[in-house]
């Protein structure tokens, strides 16, 4: 597969959280691109997560460990000497925040410090993109979107946690990666943040898509809290198109591209959970609604949206996929998953988005 002018060819690309949803698309497309993808993350959270059942764990370099396990982390850099650096291991649950908030913080936070402070000590290392989430932000529950400059927060622990790791990825490219200074230390330090991924393989609890399929295979109806809420949904592509896009800029003019950068939809897939369920069901071919009052009912946000402007005009990204193209790829995923070939569907999924991109 070409694209991004072949700049990860043969490239040593180092993932952490491979195993994870957005981890193992990344991984199968870096795959796919020639590069030479050494992934490090703990083991995936079901059999049935697309890591496992597209296999990419046979076609890369599959390392087992913790980004709190600085020691390991360290040796696996040292070893094989990566070139790029796409740091998604995370915790990234906001409900899952709430039930262990301490390690939320060490993971998030602590992690992400431990992968900085890698790159830095790591001679090999020329390019960082650092994930994290549009839940930085201090959501005002406002209508028009958030800027890569607006003030960060977090009401729960997971989105402050992220802001936290924000602030440290910051700090350490003032501090060690100072654009002005690249041609001192060599290194070109990003940080990216994505509005709600949908996509085939999610199987996390309290997550949209992934309850919605779970329900109609037992013939259920579809439990939703927050009908009314309005979150940013996008395809898994999307965002990670973005992500290689800007890891591509970066090789070409590192002290021009190392700062925030926001990948989120267009306005019209700026739509409720009522809605996106609503087509979920249509796609799927049945199913049915129920609202659910959570007994032990958190803070979710009502609406949260991100503006795109910089990645649109700097970088020359934008969306490719329409929310109804979206919802169909994914459940096209659910779908085949029990008899397809996985690793077949996402590279075909990947090569659509490549079509687009290329267009």
């Amino acid at each position: 597969m070409e694209g991004f002018d072949n700049v990860y060819m043969g490239k040593t690309v180092l993932v952490t959280g491979h195993t994870g949803f957005k981890g193992s698309w990344l991984s199968i497309w870096l795959n796919e691109l020639g590069a030479n993808v050494i992934g490090y993350a703990l083991d995936p959270n079901t059999e049935n997560d697309n890591f496992v059942l597209s296999g990419v764990g046979n076609k890369i370099i599959d390392i087992r460990g913790d980004i709190r396990d600085t020691d390991k982390l360290k040796d696996v850099f040292t070893q094989y000497k990566p070139e790029i650096v796409f740091h998604l291991a995370a915790q990234p649950l906001v409900r899952l925040s709430y039930s262990i908030p301490v390690e939320t913080y060490v993971v998030n936070v602590m992690g992400t410090i431990n992968v900085l402070e890698a790159i830095r000590t790591t001679e090999s290392v020329r390019t960082g993109i650092m994930i994290t989430t549009d839940k930085c932000y201090e959501n005002k529950e406002q209508i028009c979107g958030y800027r890569e400059v607006d003030p960060l927060g977090g009401y729960d622990p997971y989105s402050s946690s992220k802001a936290c790791a924000e602030l440290a990825i910051n700090s350490w490219r003032s501090s060690f990666f100072n654009p002005n200074n690249y041609n001192r230390h060599k290194k070109a330090i990003a940080s990216v943040r994505a509005g709600n991924v949908i996509g085939g393989g999610d199987w996390a609890l309290d997550r949209l898509v992934p309850d919605c399929v779970r329900a109609m295979e037992r013939k259920e109806p579809i439990k939703i809290r927050n009908p009314e809420a309005i979150r940013p949904w996008q395809h898994v592509l999307e965002p990670l198109g973005g992500y290689l896009m800007l890891g591509k800029k970066m090789s070409e003019e590192p002290a021009s591209f190392s700062e925030a950068w926001n990948f989120g939809p267009n306005f019209e897939s700026m739509i409720t959970v009522k809605e996106i369920v609503e087509i979920i069901l249509v796609t799927y071919g049945g199913g049915s609604v129920s609202l659910y009052e959570s007994p032990d009912k958190i803070h979710e946000a009502t609406i949260l949206n991100l503006d795109i402007n910089k990645a649109v005009s700097k970088l020359g990204w934008k969306p490719e996929f329409t929310i109804e193209e979206s919802i169909e790829m994914t459940i096209n995923w659910y779908k085949k998953y029990q008899d397809d070939n996985i690793y077949s569907e996402c590279t075909r999924q990947i090569n659509k988005m490549m079509e687009r991109i290329n267009r």
